[in-house]
């Protein structure tokens, strides 16, 4: 393990921390916004290279309007018209997305200076980040008690646990915006990126990037990834749903099996793949159709389909859909979720 401080933002430090396995497997981290910044892995050929769009620099991660890497909540992705009813109240939250509220504000979990501790660990390297999130931060009731653990095995499983409680009914649904690009320092774009996806359905989407609460068939679209396909595919599609995501996705996925590979990522060039296992009832597919060609990131210049995301969490904007699992987390219950990325070769 390996930390050290890079500057400070709002009067406190921020550290990146360095897991690493005996493979040579690295994940950099830093406690602001719990941002992975780089991931380093071998391809085929055992050339090892950083696999994740990430900043060299701390001045860019407190922009950062991609989200590169962080954990964003309260709540991932939109929440309609930025407000909620719960328990026969009204809360009303901070706009930063035309008129609706988008991963937990402008000031979420995505701006916060963590505290992160090294936990004694035999088996894995790790790194605990906690924060108490304050009732009524970006509009959400309820003090909420955070816990973020990031764990890098010695076969090249990194495991991210989330953990959460509130003093007050809540709504609790974070996730992580890592970009993934397995080429290897940024030399191909996620095009010819191939996908495997154990989703029976996913979920329509809106002008604004809002779930409309239908679930939609895979059956013949080229939003069926259960055999495996390229993105390729969404990208050339004329189907409205994929114009409506910036000719691409940017669509949930309802999973319908859990902790059995039910994510499969790879590149053939490089022949790098990632397998995703997790307890959420989806994934939020984002091909980085937003992403600008203004930022300098680690190894070369953004532009659009340079990364993406595989976005595991709950189903988006729950609250507002009954018929989607609820993302209400009641006083004193224990939030728990679990993704695990395993990293290997074709």
């Amino acid at each position: 393990m390996e930390k050290r401080k890079i500057g400070e933002e709002k009067g406190k430090a921020v550290y990146e921390y360095v897991l690493k396995n005996t493979n040579g497997v690295e994940v950099h981290c830093l406690n602001y916004g719990c941002a992975i910044s780089k991931i380093i892995a071998p391809d085929r050929n055992g050339l090892y290279e950083n696999i994740v769009l990430g900043f060299s620099d701390l001045e860019s991660y407190t922009a950062n309007l991609p989200y590169l890497g962080v954990v964003v909540g309260r709540v991932a992705g939109r929440i309609g018209r930025a407000q909620f009813e719960l328990a026969n109240q009204t809360y009303i939250l901070a706009k930063n997305d035309g008129n609706n509220h988008l991963h937990g504000g402008p000031e979420g979990f995505h701006k916060v200076v963590w505290e992160g501790e090294i936990p004694g660990d035999g088996q894995r390297e790790c790194v605990a980040f906690t924060y108490t999130s304050r009732d009524g931060e970006e509009g959400y009731p309820g003090n909420v008690a955070m816990k973020i653990t990031y764990a890098l095995t010695g076969d090249n499983q990194f495991i991210i646990e989330y953990q959460g409680r509130t003093d007050q009914a809540t709504l609790l649904n974070p996730t992580n915006h890592t970009y993934f690009n397995l080429s290897g320092g940024l030399k191909r774009d996620i095009l010819e990126h191939n996908l495997r996806l154990a989703s029976d359905e996913y979920i329509e989407i809106n002008e604004q990037l809002l779930p409309t609460g239908k679930l939609c068939k895979v059956d013949g679209t080229v939003f069926d990834f259960r055999a495996g396909r390229s993105i390729r595919d969404g990208v050339i599609s004329s189907a409205q749903q994929n114009i409506l995501a910036g000719k691409g996705y940017d669509h949930p996925f309802v999973l319908s099996r859990n902790n059995s590979e039910e994510i499969v990522l790879w590149e053939e060039t490089s022949g790098r793949k990632l397998t995703i296992e997790t307890d959420t009832a989806g994934v939020v597919l984002y091909t980085g159709s937003q992403l600008p060609d203004t930022l300098r990131l680690n190894g070369g210049q953004s532009r659009k389909f340079l990364g993406l995301c595989l976005e595991t969490q709950g189903l988006p904007d729950s609250i507002h859909h009954s018929h989607f699992p609820s993302c209400i987390l009641n006083k004193d219950e224990l939030f728990s979720m679990v993704t695990k990325y395993r990293f290997s070769v074709m």
